[in-house]
């Protein structure tokens, strides 16, 4: 639903404090003639195989082209390849190949790779004084793949498709949030003179675009780098069907896509490097085989017969096992904390638990541990307390449901049910994404813990790729269905407390027609604070609010905490400039080459 918001202005200087809070440095200059791209000459950087080389520094630096790059997954592409319909970080991180966004994060090592640098605009925005109005300027001479030029209109359309959440029911909704919408309903339902698109988007020339909001925002640079800018022909859309074959900007372009099966990207020959500053574009062609078995990824991934597991998450426990105690292979990995957590959501609409006790008591009952050793044990991550991870600005330590060694208070959870009236307990069912085993191996931790209190989960798998379209996400399917408990997990949008909890827990990101990712958070008084941080322009206190926010989740106990995630990424000697971006918390996929 749109956000109703009324906030008081936001100082220009808070602009300034919140880029610094999320990227942990000064920035970059806003002129893209200054935005380096060449990763594989960053300090640190090494061909030496050492635990932690692809950390902060770039391993097997190269700047050597040709060469296929062999991508895997397993199970089907999790939401869309549509830039106007994705969500997830592998889908933004795979994207910058074949589209181009207004702005994206700098292809560079650790908190560098956070840090926003001008792509398909020539600057970062120009805000009005009101901070309500911003101007980008779109770079000249780029190109679609066939040949066509690419306008600020081209932009204007695709950000106007992508309010339209029953046609694209995947992606953020911070464009249909924020954005001076008067009623507007998106591209496929307009309705407007000569369909003369939203009035809150102008286009004054084929270079210039202006974004009118409906209320102060700081950092709209950051909604300027969301896929939903990469610029959309009109002509060229088939709505749903778009992903099929979507128009390239970028360095490659779709040879070849087989749903659920494979997909191709070669050169594209109509990208002009003096127009891009940020892409190296090494490998010749990239491969992505679809629905590969997860353990057998795996095995193909160690013995070097693909590139890169495209999911991003880290190798499985079993091979995380071989990993950790092999040293050839140990030296081949990556292992760092990221701003992205693992956690259940505890969903009101399934009774009994709109009872905040029925909800508390499922926090104080399950086994933290297990929830753990589902990741592969301390290397898949730090057992979380709360939503928000140690590396987002805000973080506060705090724990409303300890237990002894993690594994639960079956005395305090069986008093939350007294109190909620199921002294002997409930039945529900608990989701899970079918092609994850470690979301599989949550559910089963959760249903052997929960039961020690008399509550019983029935296990429901539905598919990756229509998870919070059709299912999950999908607020009278997740309740007719009585999924009262979903596993998930989430990354930040950008690491800050915005970037991070807004898509997760403000209810009026929640719609009925599905896609959502705020599966249970339903509180007036958090989506009160989260205005009170976007108005608030100190620093720290707004990072104050940020962790408030965290512990106040907590208190209605709306989802059960799991992990904060760490992931043992492998790096098989087949590729070079291999760097973990914090922008992505993953390997940056726009820097890698393949070195034989």
């Amino acid at each position: 639903m749109t956000s109703k918001r009324t906030l008081a202005m936001v100082a220009t200087a808070a602009a300034a404090s919140l880029v610094l809070a999320a990227c942990g440095s000064s920035g970059t200059s806003g002129n893209s003639n200054n935005n380096s791209s060449s990763s594989g000459n960053a300090s640190g950087g090494s061909s030496k195989p050492e635990f932690n080389a692809g950390v902060d520094k770039v391993f097997n630096p190269s700047d050597k082209k040709g060469g296929t790059m062999r991508m895997a997954k397993a199970g089907d592409w999790g939401d869309s390849v549509d830039p106007g319909d994705t969500y997830y970080a592998y889908s933004w991180n795979f994207l910058r190949l074949y589209g181009r966004s207004l702005m994206m994060f700098q292809s560079a090592p650790g908190a560098k790779g956070a840090q926003l640098v001008p792509d398909l605009a020539e600057s970062k925005g120009t805000p009005s004084a009101d901070l309500k109005t911003w101007t980008y300027k779109i770079r000249k001479g780029v190109k679609y793949e066939d040949g066509t030029a690419v306008t600020s209109k081209d932009v204007k359309y695709a950000v106007e498709r992508s309010i339209d959440k029953a046609i694209l029911p995947n992606g953020p909704t911070y464009f249909k949030d924020y954005l001076d919408l008067q009623g507007y309903t998106g591209a496929f339902k307009d309705t407007t003179p000569d369909k003369l698109g939203l009035k809150a988007i102008e286009t004054p020339d084929d270079q210039t675009i202006v974004f009118h909001l409906n209320q102060a925002f700081s950092s709209f640079d950051y909604f300027a780098m969301l896929p939903q800018t990469v610029p959309v022909p009109q002509k060229k859309d088939t709505g749903s069907e778009y992903k099929k074959h979507v128009m390239s900007t970028g360095p490659y372009k779709f040879d070849s896509y087989e749903l659920g099966k494979k997909m191709v990207l070669v050169r594209n020959d109509q990208w002009d490097q003096s127009t891009d500053p940020n892409r190296k574009a090494l490998p010749d062609k990239y491969e992505v085989q679809l629905n590969v078995n997860a353990d057998d990824l795996d095995n193909q991934l160690l013995s070097g017969s693909i590139d890169l597991d495209i999911e991003g998450n880290g190798v499985r426990a079993a091979a995380q096992s071989k990993v950790l105690t092999t040293p050839d292979l140990k030296a081949m990995a990556d292992s760092t904390i990221l701003a992205r957590a693992w956690f259940t959501s505890v969903n009101p609409d399934v009774a009994p638990l709109n009872d905040v006790h029925c909800r508390k008591a499922v926090n104080w009952a399950a086994d933290r541990e297990g929830y753990q050793r589902a990741y592969g044990g301390q290397t898949g991550g730090e057992i979380a307390s709360g939503l928000m991870p140690p590396v987002v600005p805000g973080y506060e330590k705090f724990d409303l449901y300890p237990s002894d060694g993690s594994k639960g208070d079956v005395a305090k959870a069986k008093a939350e049910l007294q109190q909620c009236g199921k002294p002997d307990g409930f039945e529900t069912n608990i989701s899970y994404r079918a092609e994850r085993p470690k979301e599989k191996a949550t559910a089963e931790s959760l249903q052997q813990s929960l039961a020690k209190v008399g509550i019983k989960l029935t296990i429901k798998p539905y598919p990756e790729s229509d998870y919070t379209k059709l299912y999950a996400g999908k607020p009278d399917f997740a309740k007719n269905n009585n999924l009262g408990l979903i596993v998930y997990g989430w990354g930040a949008d950008w690491p800050d407390g915005f970037g991070f909890l807004s898509q997760i827990t403000d209810s009026r990101t929640i719609r009925d027609t599905g896609g959502n990712t705020n599966f249970s958070v339903k509180d007036k008084a958090i989506d009160e604070m989260i205005d009170k941080a976007v108005s608030t322009t100190d620093e720290s206190a707004r990072n104050k609010i940020w962790g408030d926010i965290d512990k106040k989740t907590m208190e209605g106990a709306w989802v059960l905490p799991g992990i904060w995630a760490k992931g043992l990424l492998y790096r098989p000697k087949t590729l070079s400039n291999v760097f973990i971006s914090n922008g992505f918390q993953q390997y940056d996929y726009l820097a890698l080459g393949v070195s034989s």
